[in-house]
């Protein structure tokens, strides 16, 4: 949850920058980190506790929707992101989180390996846009177009594979009920 209150604190810090590059986009910078390492405390706290639940495994990805939405959403505002890979990326997360939605009544789709990966490069990549340095940096920028690239890629294919895994899980819960109700 805190990473939700932390979101429209970044947003604030982003915009404050004003596209300046001053200590409000370094606030920025520190303020998705830190968030981010919520993530990675939150999982690790929850499983050396066996506190994995379903509410953690749909409020979690909720989260990280949220954050690295609004980050790429900022980028692409003032010129740093192109909109098309921020709508891809935007398409993709809202699409799955609802399609998780749908198929809850069937058992719940937890993060694959593929969506983790997937965060991970989203992280790097927005990270490395976010700082201030990057666009005075040729290689910073192109580091960061190609991690962001290949997270756009995984988001795709990861987006494709929760499809699947969806359709799969419908279905079995659909013939389980059919030969339960026999």
């Amino acid at each position: 949850m805190l990473r939700i209150v932390l979101v429209p604190f970044f947003i604030w810090f982003f915009l404050a920058d004003g596209g300046a590059y001053s200590w409000w986009r370094w606030a920025a910078v520190l303020l998705f980190l830190v968030a981010i390492y919520t993530d990675k405390l939150d999982g690790d706290i929850a499983r050396s506790r066996g506190l994995i639940t379903s509410f953690g495994k749909i409020a979690d990805p909720i989260a990280d929707k949220l954050l690295i939405g609004s980050a790429l959403i900022m980028l692409s505002a003032v010129g740093e992101l192109w909109w098309w890979v921020t709508i891809v990326m935007l398409v993709r997360e809202f699409g799955i989180t609802l399609l998780r939605f749908v198929v809850i009544r069937y058992g719940v789709m937890a993060a694959s390996k593929g969506g983790k990966l997937k965060t991970v490069l989203q992280t790097i990549a927005i990270f490395l846009y976010l700082l201030p340095v990057t666009p005075a940096v040729p290689w910073l920028s192109v580091v960061a177009l190609v991690i962001m690239l290949a997270a756009l890629a995984v988001t795709v294919v990861t987006g494709v594979d929760y499809v699947v895994k969806a359709v799969q899980l419908r279905n079995s819960g659909r013939s389980s009920r059919t030969n339960g109700a026999g």
